[in-house]
């Protein structure tokens, strides 16, 4: 039996409902500005992370070669593992959703935590791929050393690879501590199928980063990868 089973009305206006700001006629507005609100943020998420892709095409053109060859020293097994862990995060965020609009507050709690304990699966996979470049001497500066040919260019590889794992490592610290707050506000019972949208535009969020790495994913691990 769900925990929360109130009729849904997004039309409900003020004095009818306690989860309507004062700013709003009716909690369809409402909900529509946040989602309209978080859309325009992503967007200046993906001009930020834009440039970047920029940058990796346009030097991947230029160093082919060095990049293929820089790109083969990357851990296949491991970059695999995050791509699935993510997809599979996405689907338990996009659960945490449906539990919420349903008013299933212990599943929306379950799938919270069960999102975010992916995304620490995440991050730890992603600490150990750091840890053996450090170990291999792939980390960029004084004492970078690369075996394979052309080792300029593949440093300027590792320079990207570190530089866009690390903002998206970074996006995806933020989504975990979002979700930790979205999971004590639902155990004090703040969502209930009539408001519920901290989560669902959380889950926007959360997508979003997981589609970053979708990209990221082929772009650093498998183009080129069996390059002469």
């Amino acid at each position: 039996m769900a925990d929360v089973t109130p009729a849904q009305s997004p039309g409900l206006t003020h004095g009818t409902t306690p989860y309507l700001q004062h700013h709003f006629e009716s909690m369809e507005q409402q909900k529509e500005a946040s989602a309209l609100g978080m859309w325009v943020f992503l967007v200046t998420e993906i001009l930020f992370f834009g440039g970047l892709f920029l940058a990796y095409t346009v030097y991947r053109w230029q160093n082919a070669l060095g990049f293929a060859h820089a790109s083969r020293h990357m851990n296949i097994v491991l970059g695999t593992t995050n791509t699935a862990v993510l997809i599979f995060s996405s689907l338990t965020m996009a659960m945490a959703v449906h539990s919420a609009a349903t008013g299933r507050r212990k599943l929306l709690m379950a799938f919270l935590i069960a999102t975010m304990a992916l995304g620490g699966v995440f991050l730890g996979i992603k600490a150990v791929e750091w840890h053996e470049k450090f170990v291999e001497h792939h980390v960029p500066g004084l004492g970078f050393h690369f075996e394979g040919s052309d080792p300029r260019h593949a440093a300027l590889f590792f320079s990207l690879y570190f530089a866009m794992t690390g903002l998206h490592a970074l996006h995806m610290v933020v989504g975990v501590g979002i979700l930790s707050v979205l999971t004590v506000q639902s155990y004090r019972g703040r969502y209930t199928p009539e408001y519920f949208t901290p989560v669902d535009i959380s889950g926007l969020y959360w997508h979003f980063v997981d589609i970053i790495w979708i990209f990221l994913f082929p772009l650093l691990y498998l183009l080129g990868r069996h390059t002469h």
